[in-house]
C-alpha cells in the first residue's frame, strides 16, 4: 500500500465561515466528516485536522504565508487512482466554488529502505 497526503484548500472566507459556525452548523459539518471516514474505512490512515497560521520560511526570513491549505488527511491505497476515488465527491468540494483538494503521494527513499 502507498500513502497519500490529502490537502484541503479553500479561500480564507471559507475558513472564516467555519470559525463563526453555530454549534448546529459545526455538528452538521462534523457529521459529514464522520460519514466520509466511515465510507473510506481502513483507507483513511489519519483523518487529520484543520490547519492554520501558515508561515513561509525562505533564505530571506520568515513571513506570513498566503497558503490556502486549511486541512489535511492521510490515505492509504494501492494506486493514485484508488486514492483519487476516495475523495472524488468529498464534501469539502461543496463548501465554496474555490475549494480544492490536492493529493500528494509519499515517495519512498530507497536509501532508507
Amino acid at each position: 500500500m502507498r500513502r497519500y497526503v490529502v490537502l484541503y484548500l479553500a479561500p480564507k472566507t471559507v475558513a472564516e465561515r467555519f470559525a463563526q459556525a453555530t454549534p448546529e452548523e459545526a455538528q452538521k459539518g462534523l457529521q459529514l466528516w464522520l460519514d466520509w471516514q466511515t465510507k473510506i474505512g481502513t483507507g483513511l490512515v489519519d483523518p487529520g485536522k484543520p490547519l492554520g497560521n501558515a508561515m513561509k520560511i525562505t533564505d530571506k526570513g520568515v513571513t506570513k504565508s498566503d497558503s490556502k491549505v486549511i486541512g489535511m488527511s492521510i490515505l492509504q491505497a494501492n494506486t493514485m487512482d484508488e486514492a483519487l476515488e476516495m475523495v472524488k465527491d468529498h464534501h469539502h468540494l461543496h463548501w465554496a466554488e474555490e475549494c480544492e483538494i490536492d493529493i500528494i503521494e509519499e515517495v519512498p527513499i530507497p536509501e532508507l529502505q
